[in-house]
């Protein structure tokens, strides 16, 4: 493949999408560029305040608890409050709980702040994605998502250069250095970006139907939603395992921290590197064909992993996974849109997002209990086995939910009851909150990770 052609790739990647997406994008740059707390917590617990590993995990497991109630509330305070309102409020508690990280030095005093941070920022990603599917034409979403995906792992990439700095400034530095960057995203979203929440639509003389209400339990209700959110909970076990699986089985092995710190580097490498080109190949595709695809990718990388005895090969795990990981997360974000009405994008997106931080909370503690018992060669063992079930769980039981009609190109969610019509004067296109035209139909997480 030639610079020329990569080079138009890269622009067709890049372009038609609106300027209010791209200060989003940005302020989404910002933001994981300053994110010096998740980066640097457990180094910061461990060496510069003594604390052991064991309160250092702990710590973080926490931060995915508050991630578990965060979710579901922002995407309530997305739909009800508005998507802005709620992006520069949980930014800014974000940014609260980053300053204080500074300040506060008791051991359950951070513990608190830590599972705080995790709800504020868990807390924002149903209104980020909700925003996308809204402002972002039907056909370029997933193509959307994908790009802010990258945003996020090219600002990661930048904080984790923080090492260096924290030898010079300190830890304490680098966590008002997270708060200021925190506070600027925020006032890019308050200065710059448009509320974009649909107006809830009543029957009346200009509306020709009524949207239904939507509550969380409603939500939990959909069947093909909630199939759809178990089996990106079954993905993100398989995903979460490498962080802490990988370093142990490493070190098991021999080999140094430095030779991990260099394998797990790979990851971000990757997406950075190859995120609009895999997001180019697999536009217009199938959203079942991918995430099966991403589901095989994750059980292949990581069941690879019992196989591997060097850093070289290790690294060749990882790269495999990633890009199951580059496949999954903005198709996943895509799907979540697809099967939910415009009018709940935020509920959906934070019962999505809970998926994710449950297994943020569950997987450390299993894997680190099966390489302690039985040891890494079952613990890759069944994250291979939990991938393939994904995959075949995504062709069997969501095919039909994600379907696309050949003719029309609408891809319908038989999840999604069809108000009956109101009698009387249309002056304007009735709502279809149930078709949605394309198979990159917005749907709506950054997850991310």
């Amino acid at each position: 493949m030639s610079i020329s052609t990569l080079r138009r790739s890269a622009r067709e990647t890049v372009s038609g999408l609106p300027p209010g997406f791209w200060w989003l994008w940005l302020s989404t740059l910002v933001n994981r560029t300053g994110a010096f707390v998740l980066t640097f917590l457990s180094l910061y617990l461990t060496v510069e305040l003594g604390h052991s590993a064991w309160f250092a995990g702990l710590v973080v497991a926490l931060h995915g608890l508050g991630g578990v109630v965060g979710s579901p509330l922002g995407g309530v305070l997305t739909d009800r409050w508005g998507r802005r309102p709620t992006m520069v409020t949980t930014h800014l508690a974000g940014a609260a709980c980053a300053a204080a990280l500074a300040v506060v030095t008791s051991a359950w005093g951070i513990a608190a702040v830590v599972l705080l941070m995790g709800v504020a920022m868990q807390a924002v990603r149903p209104s980020i994605n909700a925003t996308i599917a809204d402002m972002v034409p039907a056909h370029d979403v997933r193509r959307a998502y994908a790009l802010n995906y990258w945003a996020l792992n090219l600002g990661f990439a930048i904080a984790s250069l923080g090492g260096g700095a924290a030898a010079f400034l300190g830890y304490r530095t680098l966590f008002v250095v997270d708060a200021l960057a925190t506070v600027l995203c925020a006032v890019i979203v308050f200065l710059r970006l448009p509320e974009t929440r649909p107006e809830r639509r009543t029957p009346t003389e200009e509306k020709s139907v009524a949207e239904p209400k939507v509550s969380t339990l409603t939500v939990l209700r959909d069947a093909p939603f909630r199939t759809l959110v178990l089996l990106n909970l079954l993905v993100c076990l398989v995903f979460t395992a490498p962080w802490i699986g990988l370093p142990l089985t490493m070190a098991d092995q021999g080999l140094s921290a430095s030779s991990y710190g260099a394998v797990i580097s790979v990851n971000g490498v990757v997406i950075v590197g190859f995120q609009l080109l895999v997001n180019k190949l697999t536009d217009k595709r199938s959203p079942v064909l991918l995430l099966v695809l991403s589901s095989l990718l994750f059980a292949l990388g990581t069941g690879a992993t019992a196989l591997a005895g060097s850093s070289v090969a290790f690294a060749a795990t990882v790269v495999v996974w990633t890009v199951g990981e580059m496949i999954h997360v903005p198709t996943n974000a895509a799907a979540t849109a697809l099967l939910a009405p415009e009018h709940a994008r935020g509920r959906y997106q934070g019962v999505m997002g809970m998926s994710w931080a449950v297994a943020g909370f569950v997987a450390p503690i299993l894997a680190g209990a099966i390489v302690d018992g039985p040891g890494p060669d079952v613990l890759w063992a069944a994250t291979a086995a939990i991938g393939v079930l994904a995959a075949a769980g995504y062709a069997t039981r969501l095919r039909r939910a994600l379907a696309e009609d050949e003719e029309t190109g609408a891809v319908i969610s038989p999840s999604v009851p069809v108000p009956a019509p109101v009698p009387g004067p249309v002056s304007s296109p009735a709502p279809a909150p149930v078709v949605v035209k394309g198979e990159d139909a917005p749907q709506g997480p950054p997850v991310s990770t």
